[in-house]
């Protein structure tokens, strides 16, 4: 992953917000989530006219549950208001994992190895390509460290991260950051 770049901490009022449209149904926040992180990745010169943006994946038995994946609600939001073009299945998530945002560090740190491919059918639109990774919240980077490794294997040149928010360092033990 060359850069990740977030929009905002993951701390009030953003926690109660994102927990609002991840866990409680309320997708219609993905518009205004998502006109903040073009904003933050325009104001930081973060996206070229070429890149693809591809959200992060999830299981089937998690899409069925939610209802809707919160990456690619934020994914498809950027691709309309920047016009790059979005891939909402270039990646697979091959197995269902605990909920990252309950594990301890050490534990999120392996807990995805191996768990994202690159789509078979989308693969060959990889090749060759500077990609946007798509997701919520990154709080160690393992989600994103193993998604952009399936991406550089499928032979993207580039893959950098644009998240919501990022949990700030020292919170993701559930320790308060100074």
């Amino acid at each position: 992953m060359q850069r990740c770049l977030a929009a905002v901490d993951y701390r009030f009022p953003w926690d109660g917000l994102i927990g609002r449209f991840k866990f409680r149904g309320e997708s219609g926040w993905a518009a205004p989530l998502g006109d903040l992180m073009v904003q933050c990745a325009t104001r930081q010169d973060f996206l070229a006219p070429d890149m693809l943006l591809v959200p992060v994946p999830v299981t089937p038995a998690r899409l069925a549950q939610r209802g809707y994946n919160q990456a690619w609600e934020l994914c498809r939001v950027i691709g309309r208001r920047t016009g790059l073009l979005a891939m909402a299945e270039a990646l697979v998530r091959l197995r269902d994992a605990p909920d990252q945002h309950h594990l301890p560090r050490a534990q999120r740190l392996g807990n995805l190895q191996g768990a994202f491919v690159a789509h078979p059918l989308h693969a060959s639109g990889l090749a060759g390509k500077r990609v946007v990774l798509i997701d919520d919240v990154r709080t160690t980077g393992a989600t994103l460290h193993h998604a952009g490794r399936a991406l550089v294997q499928a032979g993207a040149i580039e893959v950098r991260a644009l998240v919501l928010a990022r949990t700030p360092q020292g919170a993701e033990d559930g320790r308060t950051p100074p």
